[in-house]
């Protein structure tokens, strides 16, 4: 495997990610949708990552509840030519250009991006589960992927999003209009 800017190792294969984007807080004057689209655009300079197709975006309620804020949730599909590791520490670097503080578990932030899926690749360690775990539970996450891959199958589960989504039909969310 080659090495990238010293940082980033291309796996033999191209893989095809779904990535998360949500937001809860204004971050340098901006709604949280302005900055979720904005991110779109942070994603497309990741070095060894083509984004192919962006969701529409939703207002979700935040998961546990909390009184916070509404979420405003999008996700992307991509292909990557850096490794999982790598895209982890690429969307954390976007985080933190964009005011993410990490503090106590579900707090409102500015940004939160989660690497769904890479592949179908299944891995649990301390650093990088995937695929996410918490990723099928969640009608923030399975309506966006309706969006740029409907035929997405579970990697672990082996579920199918007709599978799934009915689990998560009670939980607050509406597609926002363009």
């Amino acid at each position: 495997m080659a090495f990238i800017s010293g940082l980033t190792k291309t796996p033999d294969e191209p893989e095809t990610v779904l990535i998360a984007i949500g937001a809860n807080l204004p971050y340098a004057g901006q709604v949280a949708r302005e900055t979720c689209q904005r991110v779109v655009a942070a994603l497309q300079d990741v070095p060894g990552l083509c984004i192919e197709a962006v969701s529409a975006w939703y207002e979700s309620a935040p998961v546990p509840p909390s009184g916070q804020p509404p979420y405003i949730n999008g996700v992307v599909r991509g292909v990557a030519r850096i490794g999982p590791e790598a895209l982890l520490h690429a969307l954390q670097t976007i985080e933190t250009r964009f005011g993410r503080e990490r503090s106590i578990p579900n707090a409102a932030r500015t940004l939160d991006l989660d690497l769904i899926t890479y592949g179908s690749l299944c891995q649990n360690d301390s650093h990088l589960t995937l695929p996410h775990p918490r990723a099928h539970e969640r009608a923030f996450v399975l309506l966006p992927i309706q969006d740029v891959a409907p035929e997405w199958v579970h990697p672990s589960s082996g579920k199918t999003l007709a599978d799934m989504v009915p689990d998560v039909a009670e939980q607050e969310i509406r597609r926002i209009q363009e």
